[in-house]
């Protein structure tokens, strides 16, 4: 397993975390293998229905046998059971909507990066004096770029990374990254239901490809 600076940085490096959940195994397996054959080597697997912990173990055994530089998160996770049975199939970083203490502590027993979940600046803080140095701002449609901008000068030594509210045009990205996040989470304006309904992952595939050009373009300026 990686270390928890170089898991840290690979998903601050990339810029842009995908993240999505599929019921069907084969749309699974088919998403994870469009992203990585995108260039995206960081992937947040959801943790939202029942086929969640099954979906997830596949895509481990994927990554072993064929993306050895592919680090698989796992999201949604809150309570410490899930993180324990999770890090247990092979996750290397868990993503959360909340802070938690319990899955703090699994975390750090387990040396594995954990991203909690924050609105408010109270919460902000709480995290980051639990030892958190990258933190999912939540949910972003409702704080805006804006928000970034009065709330990270608080906070010295911490990075955010914004999800919900991020669209997949050049203007939306661009302006989240200005207000000063280290990188977007980004799920359905990528992974759509029309590509999903379509069955097309090479239009995913095209479409990440996009994407992740306007992050490396926006960075630059």
């Amino acid at each position: 397993m990686q270390t928890e600076n170089f898991i840290i940085g690979k998903i601050k490096k990339q810029g842009i975390l995908p993240l999505f959940y599929n019921d069907d195994l084969n749309a699974t397996l088919s998403i994870t293998k469009a992203l990585y054959e995108a260039g995206m080597r960081c992937i947040e697997f959801t943790n939202r229905g029942i086929n969640a912990f099954e979906n997830f173990s596949q895509m481990v055994k994927l990554r072993d046998e064929s993306m050895p530089d592919l680090l698989l998160g796992i999201g949604t996770i809150k309570s410490a059971e899930d993180a324990n049975k999770f890090i247990d199939a092979g996750a290397d970083f868990l993503v959360s909507p909340v802070f938690d203490s319990s899955i703090c502590d699994v975390a750090y027993i387990n040396k594995v990066p954990w991203i909690p979940g924050c609105m408010t600046p109270t919460e902000i803080h709480v995290a980051q004096q639990a030892g958190c140095t990258l933190i999912k701002l939540f949910p972003g449609n409702l704080l805006q770029p804006s928000y970034v901008e009065a709330v990270l000068p608080l906070f010295t030594g911490l990075d955010l990374i914004v999800t919900g509210g991020v669209d997949s045009t050049e203007q939306s990205i661009k302006a989240w990254f200005k207000s000063g996040v280290a990188a977007i989470g980004i799920g359905g304006k990528l992974i759509t239901n029309e590509i999903l309904q379509q069955g097309n992952f090479d239009l995913l595939k095209n479409k990440a490809v996009e994407i992740m050009g306007i992050v490396q373009s926006v960075r630059k300026k």
